[in-house]
């Protein structure tokens, strides 16, 4: 990702291909993530018109670009990899990994959905209304939108936010071999879960009004998600993350508003 010159000055060396590729998911996943937000905030189809759109997809162009390029930038220097992704481009047999890592990524995901739902029990007042719109949003527009949770957010939550604070504190703090410390990394998990959490505020405020119990439920709830996903990418690499995550939306949009489908 870097390296030194012989004159001491570092060069900034980016895997383009690699950017390109998760800048082109991260395009296509805000595409496919469309038809779940319309369905939540129907009056959003008067004014999605096409010019509309197309500026949509350059401002998602701009905010991922610099997203990123800096966490490329940083996760090298913080130890955080994208080991499946980066040993496919670099022509190594990915397969092993990628199966090695499958079940606990999935397994950690779906636990992190049950506990979402589970734990919607506490707030009791307001869940009813949650669910009611989860019921109205047809399947296949919750399965869709899965993948931007998967590609998206944790492209700007995990590799671009999550990394970026790991950095800062480990440039105040590091260990003695020069890795950033332990209690950094939780730091960071914490601090990105409950920015995670506030960042489902927006279109939480569509469906209800903003209280404090909607913004405790917004950190409580997806905070469970941002811890799960953030020791995945700590420990396993983001494409874990990116598996837990899409495990985790299945279970919220797919699994869950079909079981009460069944039920009713």
């Amino acid at each position: 990702m870097e390296k030194f010159e012989g004159n001491g000055r570092m060069k900034i060396i980016i895997n383009w291909k690699l950017f390109g590729i998760l800048l082109i998911a991260s395009l296509i996943s805000a595409i496919l993530v469309l038809p779940y937000t319309l369905a939540l905030s129907p009056s959003l189809a008067g004014i999605f018109t096409p010019f509309v759109l197309f500026a949509q997809m350059i401002q998602t162009l701009v905010i991922f670009s610099v997203a990123i390029f800096v966490g490329l930038l940083l996760a090298k220097r913080v130890g955080f990899t994208m080991p499946v992704l980066e040993g496919w481009l670099e022509g190594r047999d990915v397969g092993n990994y990628l199966r090695s890592i499958m079940g606990i990524s999935i397994g950690l995901g779906v636990l992190a959905g049950f506990l979402i739902v589970v734990m919607s029990v506490l707030f009791t007042p307001v869940a009813a209304t949650f669910q009611s719109v989860e019921l109205s949003i047809p399947l296949w527009k919750g399965f869709l939108a899965s993948f931007y949770g998967a590609i998206s957010e944790e492209i700007v939550m995990r590799l671009f936010l999550m990394t970026l604070i790991v950095w800062l504190i480990f440039k105040l703090k590091k260990t003695q071999d020069g890795k950033p410390t332990t209690l950094g990394i939780w730091i960071a998990i914490m601090i990105t879960a409950v920015i995670f959490g506030l960042g489902h505020l927006p279109i939480t405020g569509a469906l209800t009004m903003i209280t404090p119990l909607i913004v405790v439920r917004a950190i409580v709830l997806n905070g469970i998600g941002g811890v799960v996903f953030g020791w995945l990418y700590w420990k396993k690499g983001l494409e874990s993350a990116m598996i837990g995550h899409f495990s985790a939306d299945i279970v919220l949009h797919v699994i869950y508003p079909f079981t009460l489908m069944l039920l009713i």
